[in-house]
């Protein structure tokens, strides 16, 4: 996945904007992004301050990893399990 060219200051910024009544088009025309990111956004850090922000993104890495780990861990046991299988 491409990594985001904005901050999360400057994602809790634009969002800001928007709460406090700036119309959405104007505020995507000023930062440079689509009303599709705008929204996108809006969904996942919504009311989020940008401490907060980072600690969702650092989690979110965390799950991917041990996710991975996960699946690597399931592929060793159905093999190990395919290995006893063929010996008996």
């Amino acid at each position: 996945m491409k990594a985001s060219k904005f901050t999360e200051a400057q994602k809790a910024f634009i969002l800001k904007q928007g709460e406090q009544g700036t119309p959405v088009a104007e505020i995507c025309r000023k930062a440079g992004i689509s009303q599709a990111t705008y929204f996108n956004w809006k969904k996942k850090y919504g009311g989020l301050l940008p401490d907060e922000m980072r600690r969702l993104k650092v989690l979110e890495d965390e799950i991917i990893r041990l996710k991975k780990i996960v699946a690597n861990l399931t592929l060793d046991r159905e093999m190990l399990q395919d290995v006893i299988r063929r010996k008996l």
